[in-house]
């Protein structure tokens, strides 16, 4: 994988912890704190662990509280997929 998506992030949500509040992850809901769309501290470490499983990377724990919305953590696990190659 060489660049990670909002889509490829909406598809991990769903599989690991079912439908967010919105339905498609536009800019508008990308700056939205992942608690107000629905998902849990524990849903996002699932999320996370999903992602680094996918793209072979690992992340550390307190991800889950430095990175609160979709758009930061896409920004983060492209920086680490660009690191990595």
């Amino acid at each position: 994988m060489s660049r990670f998506t909002l889509d490829d992030l909406l598809v991990i949500m769903r599989e690991c912890a079912g439908e967010p509040e919105v339905h498609a992850l536009d800019d508008s809901a990308a700056d939205v704190p992942f608690d107000e769309l629905g998902y849990d501290s524990v849903a996002l470490i699932e999320i996370i662990g999903q992602i680094g499983r996918d793209v072979g990377i690992t992340f550390p724990d307190e991800l889950t509280t430095e990175h609160t919305t979709p758009a930061t953590l896409v920004h983060l696990v492209n920086g680490a997929l660009a690191r990595s190659v």
